[in-house]
C-alpha cells in the first residue's frame, strides 16, 4: 500500500548552465509530495502523516523554505533537488518504505525521483 503526503515551500534558484530566462535568479513556490510504501499495521496505518510531516521539516523544509537553493544544492534544477531531498530522507520513516519523491516547479512541471 502506498500513502502520501504533499508540502510546499518557496525558494528562489538559478541555473547556471542553463542558457534562458532561468539562468537568472527567480523563484518558485515548490510543492513536494512524498510517498511511502509499506503494510499497515497495528495502528492501523503505514506511518502517522504526522510522522511524516515531522521527518520532512526537519530535514528539508527547515533547510530549503525562503532560501536560495543554490546555497544548498549546486544545480537546483527540479530533477537534483528531488535526488537530494530522497538523499535527506530515505530510511527515516520506520519500516515504512520511501517510494517516491515528486518536486512540482510549476502547477504543471514535476519530476518524480524513486532511488536508484
Amino acid at each position: 500500500m502506498l500513502i502520501s503526503r504533499d508540502f510546499k515551500f518557496d525558494a528562489a534558484h538559478y541555473l547556471p548552465s542553463y542558457k534562458g530566462k532561468c539562468e537568472r535568479l527567480h523563484g518558485h513556490t515548490y510543492k513536494l509530495r512524498v510517498t511511502l510504501e509499506g503494510e499497515v499495521g497495528a495502528e492501523g496505518m503505514i506511518c502517522d502523516f504526522a510522522e511524516i510531516k515531522r521527518v520532512v521539516s526537519e530535514n528539508v523544509l527547515d533547510e530549503l523554505d525562503h532560501n536560495d537553493l543554490n546555497k544548498v544544492i549546486p544545480v537546483p534544477s527540479a530533477e537534483n533537488i528531488a535526488v537530494w531531498i530522497w538523499g535527506r530522507i530515505d530510511g527515516k520513516f520506520g519500516i515504512a518504505k520511501l517510494k517516491e519523491v515528486s518536486v512540482w516547479e510549476t502547477e504543471n512541471c514535476s519530476v518524480a525521483y524513486g532511488g536508484k
